[in-house]
């Protein structure tokens, strides 16, 4: 049988007739992960930033100042703004109306160069027709700058179902465009479901990029409305970011200036202020787009401020000797800054546009901010005087820090050849199939050390808790014994001599009790991660594992329960005469049961850590690790009320 199956196979005919050719915007439909990243919460609300971008182009073009996003009872997305209004004469090439081709037809648009729009974030022309291939229903008005007629056009799963035609006429002072659609529960078969506090804070963020763009939402669902306007632009931007810090000094420095070179004028404009705490919080913006890895302007920012603060250093005698020089890591420690550049041709890596890679902006970015920011300090000696001992203490605190770790690699406690005695390792070597459980005590460590698959996964126990990083410079934070060790079972140093590629283990999983004390040696671990591996969360090296709160049984029958909104549902199912156990801790576990819960990857559920915004998450941090209490003390008000599965 098995023969006449592989010949049946190996006769199989393969040509012509096998190639599929998708019309239109089907492939979109078959595989929308390629346009939106996933079928998930984040390709959902990726639908309303590709519409809302097409708007916020307008206004960059100078030709919009209020955009509204109104999110429906029934989740239809409406998006209203006061713009020229998308053209719906006949395009000479296809024969259709604008309109009816840049919502059917993939890299059809005004951004590739026409004279439309000199600079904008929608560079690949897929937005509007994606969004209308992954809807039930879609539907355009249009009021045309200048014209009072209001044009319509509907749309279904990405086809036309009318043609673009006149429906009536308004005022002369109105004008723009009206998108509404509502997502396809084919594509998106979770559910539907827009997170306003989300979609808020994008809002936020580019009405701040954006001077004097209005941007407005709407939740009928919950009856909600935001507005966002900032006259003060990035400035208010940086203040925003610091509201809960120290500044160091009151008036930011700011500037923006446009710069000639020979691909184009590129738009720079910078904000920051120097504040008492040890991080640094930079994000780096192209034509409004969030590049989180940065790029070539962050490069051209970063030289500028450390020359132009050594220049400044030395003229002034807080530098003696040729060679005394504040490093990069010196002079931005303590900074909040905003980088925004706007260029007609930005050059990012790939549909995600995380990198500018741009040669002419370093240039550009280094000669404003060096002549601008050298002034500034120049104009401002008590502000100067405060920045500069920031950087000193900051170059002092690093020196110890190197002496610190030179220190504990003399005696091993740093070096992957010397692995901390309480790691229980693996005996895989490739670090893609080898994973580190870091766990709370030594009982769960006990546990979780005999139940575990020795092959590939390594158990590393903590005692206690660790310090709390956003409190402490590099230096301190190296003298704490659980950080050195979690840094040495990691292989990857950290600082200056931090190196991804030499990163043990591809899954660190982070596995604490179910009590408070398990949840803030959690946020202390993700502190640390955050704010000395940054790299490992955003290459998605970290996990959260879920381990099991009651175990319910009812004679023979045993149910692991691992919430109590799933307990309520069983218990409804399983009458009064089930048995409760509750696990406060791992350790109650014995290790069988740990890893067939917890540990057995055919089983068990982990979570993993992922950034979708940047400021947002600084400033969470900030505010529940840092050193105001204020601001902490208002939020566990606000939110006391939503905490689930609280033991104390």
């Amino acid at each position: 049988m098995a023969t006449q199956v592989k010949e049946a196979l190996n006769e199989a005919v393969y040509d012509a007739s096998q190639i599929q050719v998708l019309e239109g915007l089907e492939g979109v439909r078959r595989r929308p992960g390629m346009y939106i990243g996933d079928t998930d919460t984040r390709g959902l609300h990726h639908l309303v930033r590709e519409i809302v971008d097409n708007s916020v182009d307008e206004a960059l073009a100078g030709h919009c100042d209020a955009i509204t996003c109104t999110i429906g009872a029934d989740n239809v997305i409406t998006v209203v703004d006061n713009g020229r209004g998308i053209p719906v004469d006949t395009h000479q090439k296809s024969g259709q109306s604008a309109l009816e081709l840049i919502m059917t037809t993939l890299h059809a648009g005004g951004k590739f160069g026409g004279g439309g729009y000199k600079v904008s974030g929608g560079l690949h022309g897929v937005g509007a027709s994606v969004v209308n291939a992954v809807s039930e229903w879609m539907s355009v008005e249009v009021v045309k700058k200048g014209d009072t007629s209001v044009y319509r056009q509907e749309y279904s799963r990405g086809l036309a179902t009318t043609k673009v035609k006149k429906v009536g006429t308004t005022t002369k002072s109105s004008h723009g465009t009206t998108t509404r659609f509502k997502a396809d529960d084919r594509i998106f078969k979770n559910g539907i479901n827009y997170n306003f506090d989300g979609i808020a804070q994008w809002f936020r963020e580019t009405a701040y990029l954006t001077r004097g763009l209005k941007l407005t939402l709407i939740d009928e669902r919950t009856d909600r409305e935001m507005s966002f306007y900032f006259e003060g632009g990035i400035t208010s931007f940086v203040r925003h970011l610091n509201r809960s810090k120290q500044p160091l000094h009151d008036r930011p420095f700011s500037v923006h200036r446009s710069v000639e070179t020979p691909q184009g004028v590129v738009d720079v404009e910078v904000a920051m202020q120097y504040n008492a705490t040890f991080g640094e919080t930079t994000f780096t913006y192209a034509n409004n787009i969030h590049t989180i890895e940065g790029g070539t302007h962050f490069t051209g920012f970063k030289t500028a401020l450390t020359r132009t603060i050594n220049d400044y250093a030395k003229r002034n005698g807080f530098l003696k000797g040729n060679d005394d020089s504040l490093s990069g890591d010196d002079v931005r420690e303590g900074l909040t800054a905003i980088i925004s550049v706007k260029i007609e041709d930005p050059q990012f890596e790939g549909q995600t546009k995380g990198k500018l890679g741009n040669a002419e902006v370093a240039g550009a970015v280094q000669s404003v901010v060096g002549e601008s920011f050298g002034a500034f300090l120049e104009e401002n000696p008590q502000i100067s005087r405060r920045v500069i001992e920031k950087c000193l203490q900051a170059a002092r605190a690093r020196d110890a820090a190197r002496k610190a770790r030179e220190l504990v690699q003399r005696k091993g406690g740093l070096d992957n050849f010397s692995l901390p005695g309480k790691l229980a390792d693996c005996s895989e070597r490739d670090p893609s199939r080898s994973e580190l459980y870091i766990v709370e005590g030594d009982s769960a460590g006990g546990s979780a050390k005999q139940g575990r698959e020795r092959r590939f996964q390594a158990i590393l126990p903590l005692r206690g808790k660790i310090l709390n990083v956003e409190k402490a410079r590099l230096d301190k934070m190296l003298q704490n014994n659980e950080i050195r060790t979690i840094i040495t079972a990691l292989g990857t140093s950290v600082g200056e001599q931090f190196d991804i590629s030499k990163l043990r283990y591809h899954r660190i999983i982070i596995m604490t009790d179910a009590d408070v004390d398990g949840a803030h040696i959690r946020t202390l671990l993700l502190t640390f991660f955050y704010r000395h591996l940054e790299p490992l969360i955003r290459d998605g090296y970290i996990y959260i594992a879920q381990p099991p709160l009651y175990k319910v049984g009812r004679g023979k029958n045993e149910q692991w329960v691992f919430d109590d909104r799933e307990l309520a549902q069983i218990l409804k199912e399983k009458g009064e005469n089930a048995e409760i156990q509750r696990y406060k801790g791992l350790g109650e576990m014995n290790p069988e049961q740990l890893w067939e819960t917890t540990m057995d990857p055919t089983r068990r559920t982990l979570k993993q850590v992922t950034i979708e915004d940047g400021q947002a998450a600084d400033e969470t941090f900030d505010m529940l690790m840092g050193a105001a209490v204020p601001p902490r003390r208002k939020y566990i008000q606000a939110h006391a009320q939503d905490v689930q599965n609280l033991d104390i």
